[in-house]
């Protein structure tokens, strides 16, 4: 197996399965199956636990980053009888790095027990930490991986927290969608890294709009304009594929771009808002400012327009940029008043006039609060609709920029265009193809 670091990645070829396409097509072709010829008695996993118990949950990191950290932190302070037992990454260095600063924090350390044998890297790792006698499963490597991640681990009966977005193409997207229902019917969490959904203050905002308190909506908007992220440059020994791996955010096939990787939770909010999807998107980007090739083929700004059924708009906007002023929020505008629903206010201005202020906890903390609560309660969360249909969302405007084309949302479903390499190996990596509008088509 392939053992990645800092300096020359292995060549040799490594395939997480033979290729996602015949994966993607064996998943679907299982889920519509099982949904024709209806579900007949189903095996409780061993990992599922029932209401009361106090067993010791097991947890797998499969993607060591920064948010994969994270993470692996929250779960751990989510519950007193939690311990990270299982690690994985594609490189063995961010899995080391990520394993040294949860070490370094004092009340975790009697919860952390992963050693060498515990500690997998390359292509295959997420095979290796769900073979492991985990319960729950930490899902934080790049979203191209997320499909194929979430249905081995539903497979073999673990519980998930997956990270957003949770796709990169359509295909992903119903993959995603079939797994989560297969979840459903197996009494397993899926809780979903769309953590605005588990602020209190957004919850209370919601709730108010759902009741009323703006009238019919009409208009909403999401802005996400920001300074540029991290870029690591190339090193004279990576292969192309170590390099790509290496900033998976700058990708299309990694990252899904921007907008979908970064923007999909302010674009889930508004979706939130509105209780449903628009049925047809379309909009401009391109890169102004990010044209050298070490920014990969994502773009550096994208401006779409979603129409919903009723005729109301959904304007999203978002840049990365430097230089430029920074502003990540969400509005509604309803027959009846307004709101902004965002991290730094949440106000609804209308006959009854409403601001929250209150100190909440993270909403980070509380996802992972939730979805150990409810595994402990036998009462698994199941996210997966609303984390699939977001991501769709992302994806449809992307599909809108990238073309130039007006997108419907069932074009958008139903899209045949597959992002996944031939194989995972550390040799050749994807074309790097860069989206021109009223050229590049839809597939």
């Amino acid at each position: 197996m392939p053992q990645p670091s800092n300096n020359a990645a292995p060549e040799k070829s490594l395939r997480a399965d033979a290729n996602r396409r015949s994966f993607l097509e064996n998943s679907l072709s299982a889920a519509a199956a099982s949904t024709a010829i209806g579900v007949g008695t189903l095996t409780v996993p061993r990992d599922v636990h029932a209401a009361g118990s106090d067993d010791v949950l097991r947890v797998g990191l499969i993607g060591c980053g920064g948010r994969g950290t994270g993470a692996a932190r929250q779960a751990l302070e989510a519950d007193d009888r939690v311990q990270l037992v299982a690690m994985g990454d594609a490189f063995e260095d961010r899995l080391q790095n990520s394993l040294q600063v949860l070490s370094k924090v004092p009340r975790l350390v009697d919860k952390i027990d992963v050693p060498p044998e515990r500690q997998f890297s390359g292509f295959d790792a997420y095979q290796q930490v769900i073979a492991t006698d985990v319960d729950v499963v930490l899902l934080t490597t790049p979203p191209h991986f997320r499909p194929l991640h979430l249905k081995a681990a539903i497979d073999a009966g673990k519980h998930v927290f997956a990270e957003k977005p949770v796709a990169v193409d359509a295909p992903g997207v119903r993959s995603v969608l079939a797994t989560c229902a297969e979840a459903k019917r197996k009494n397993l969490s899926v809780v979903s890294g769309l953590c605005i959904r588990y602020d209190e203050g957004f919850r209370q905002a919601v709730r108010r709009l759902h009741d009323g308190a703006i009238g019919d909506i009409h208009t909403l908007i999401a802005n996400d304009y920001r300074g540029p992220i991290w870029v690591k440059p190339r090193q004279d020994d990576w292969s192309d594929m170590h390099w790509q791996m290496r900033n998976w955010y700058y990708f299309t096939w990694l990252s899904g771009d921007f907008n979908v990787e970064q923007h999909v939770h302010y674009l889930d909010v508004c979706a939130w808002v509105m209780g449903g999807y628009p049925v047809k998107a379309i909009g401009l980007g391109g890169r102004q400012v990010r044209t050298e090739s070490i920014y990969g083929n994502i773009y550096d700004h994208h401006s779409v327009t979603y129409e919903y059924e009723n005729g109301a708009r959904l304007f999203s906007n978002c840049r990365q940029q430097s230089g430029c002023a920074n502003n990540i929020s969400a509005y509604a505008v309803g027959s009846k008043g307004r709101a902004e629903v965002s991290e730094r206010r949440l106000e609804i201005e209308a006959d009854q006039h409403w601001k929250f202020d209150e100190k909440v906890k993270s909403m980070y903390q509380v996802e992972h609060d939730e979805l150990f609560a409810g595994i402990r309660a036998g009462k698994p969360l199941n996210n997966g609709e609303y984390m699939a249909k977001s991501t769709l969302l992302a994806i449809m405007g992307r599909m809108a920029t990238y073309t130039g084309q007006e997108i419907t949302w069932n074009q958008a479903l139903h899209s045949k265009q597959d992002l996944t390499p031939e194989n995972y190996a550390w040799g050749a990596a994807p074309a790097v193809e860069i989206a021109r509008p009223g050229i590049t088509p839809f597939v």
